[in-house]
């Protein structure tokens, strides 16, 4: 087994097709169908079943797949980090980022890191924290934003801030920063929640449970834009960190206003991965999301939000 085999196993799977593959490999196809064949003949099993639709993986074949899909980027990664200079980090480095703050933290990171690492690649990712979590321990990212999370024995965390959940309405409501709005008022209205099992809708099931009443739910969505999305469209009012709905409001296109009694919030922190050495790069961008993070908290730039304590620094442990 070798890395042009490995390779050629990837580039079908992902193509559906040793033509295409070849074609992007820049080589024949009998060489790439050869290289397909030493595989199978090594793993005795058989990788890919022929179809009229194409290369389509056996379950054995996805197996080899996503470990080559690793082993190609674990070797891409040390490559990358080989430095040419002295004192010039250089590497590849996924980041997790959570959907609720894309707008706010996103280019700015990516400015950033491109300013004072030149070197280092970013390669960003969105989903669910939990998602995100399952990514993190299994090395597909580097390192991750994430709600709600302590210490795991496989991850170390990194507290960044706390951030109170909003009220969002369309905008004749009125809603303010001023005026928060009590649970009460808002569970008496039609509802779009996210879906059991979100963070957010855990978060929001513990709220109202202290206040024994049943919330009017008009729709349920997976996603925060599709919540917003609802919200305009009439269908009920939602409940969003501020963070992910301060461009709307500050543009008048929705309202919102800090939920009270109880009041109810969420924490943000960064998790990297805990027992190995923490790459330059990965340990220069964790830096960077720290550092961006206390001055966006410190301009009011990220509203409803105060900072953990003692986040100069990311410390990662074995």
């Amino acid at each position: 087994m070798d890395l042009k085999q490995l390779t050629a196993l990837i580039t079908v799977a992902e193509v559906g097709s040793i033509t295409k593959a070849a074609r992007l490999l820049h080589l024949v196809q009998p060489a790439v169908t050869r290289q397909i064949r030493l595989l199978e003949e090594e793993m005795g099993v058989r990788l890919f079943e022929r179809t009229r639709h194409g290369m389509v993986p056996t379950a054995a074949g996805e197996v080899l797949i996503e470990r080559s899909r690793r082993a190609l980027h674990e070797l891409e990664r040390a490559r990358a980090e080989i430095r040419p200079e002295p004192r010039v980090v250089t590497g590849i480095v996924t980041v997790g980022v959570l959907e609720s703050v894309i707008d706010l933290l996103v280019e700015p990171l990516v400015r950033d890191v491109t300013e004072r690492h030149p070197g280092i690649e970013l390669r960003i990712v969105t989903a669910y924290s939990g998602h995100l979590q399952q990514w993190l321990d299994a090395g597909d990212v580097d390192l991750s934003l994430l709600y709600n999370l302590a210490d795991t024995p496989s991850l170390a965390v990194v507290p960044l801030l706390e951030e109170r959940l909003w009220a969002v309405a369309p905008p004749h409501a009125g809603l303010t920063f001023e005026e928060p709005m009590a649970w009460e008022e808002l569970l008496a209205r039609p509802l779009v929640l996210p879906a059991p099992g979100h963070g957010l809708r855990i978060l929001i099931d513990q709220a109202r449970s202290s206040l024994e009443i049943e919330p009017r739910i008009a729709v349920q969505a997976n996603s925060m834009y599709l919540q917003k999305m609802l919200v305009l469209g009439g269908h009920g009012w939602t409940v969003l960190p501020a963070v992910g709905v301060a461009r709307e409001v500050s543009q008048g296109v929705l309202s919102g206003a800090p939920l009270t009694g109880p009041d109810t919030s969420r924490s943000l922190v960064l998790g990297l991965q805990r027992g190995t050495r923490t790459p330059p790069p990965v340990e220069a961008v964790a830096t960077e999301i720290v550092r961006l993070v206390r001055a966006l908290v410190n301009s009011g730039a990220w509203p409803s939000a105060r900072l953990s304590g003692g986040i100069e620094k990311p410390h990662v442990g074995d």
